[in-house]
């Protein structure tokens, strides 16, 4: 199996003398409840993160140890939020594109290149669009880390606590079975994203009565 070269976008830009390259990613798209939230990470010049890699693709100890280590090295790291009513409002591709702009503008360096993750970002700096990003690029991979461990920890810290009931620790707003019993038991909360939910109740009434 040939080993993923995970700095060959950073290096090509690298050796045109751009030395603030950021990673940009989001997650939490396909969820009913939540957030969704982008991060995105310039990472210094030559940095080599040897475990860095798809946030989905490594253990929640590994992500927890390789966000302080990212946090630590970046020579700058933002991440933005997009709540559910915004999502219902303009839909979860626009909201996961705003999530990754306001991310960028939040660096507090003027990024003179950015590495997404299959998207692009309405700003005027030159881009990548790469697909499985998060696989290929460190910086990418560094930006999926620290947005997933930032909504991972909103889910067990804070909305686990506000809507109890409804395993959000657990499944992370996802749609699995419990999730989906909870909200046949209890109803939508206030985080809860409507347009996902469209049609969810009638499916379930259709299929108590068959």
């Amino acid at each position: 199996m040939t080993e993923i070269n995970r700095l060959e976008f950073e290096a090509s830009l690298w050796s045109q003398g751009l030395t603030a390259v950021a990673g940009v990613d989001e997650v939490g798209r396909g969820c009913l409840f939540g957030d969704v939230v982008a991060a995105a990470v310039i990472l210094p010049v030559g940095l080599v993160l040897e475990e860095v890699n798809d946030s989905k693709q490594l253990s929640e100890k590994k992500r927890d140890r390789l966000y302080d280590l990212i946090i630590e090295e970046a020579v700058a790291w933002s991440v933005a939020r997009i709540e559910a009513s915004v999502i219902d409002t303009i839909d979860i591709r626009q909201a996961s594109r705003l999530a990754m702009k306001q991310a960028v503008q939040g660096l507090g360096v003027v990024p003179q290149h950015l590495l997404v993750d299959a998207e692009t970002v309405d700003l005027e700096i030159e881009q990548s669009a790469i697909i499985k990003g998060d696989s290929l690029s460190q910086s990418i991979a560094a930006a999926s880390i620290v947005a997933k461990v930032t909504r991972d920890r909103l889910c067990t810290e804070v909305w686990e606590t506000l809507y109890p009931g409804y395993g959000i620790a657990v499944h992370k707003g996802y749609a699995t079975k419990v999730h989906r019993e909870a909200l046949q038991e209890l109803g939508p909360t206030a985080l809860h994203r409507r347009s996902f939910l469209k049609g969810f109740f009638d499916v379930q009434e259709q299929l108590l009565f068959e």
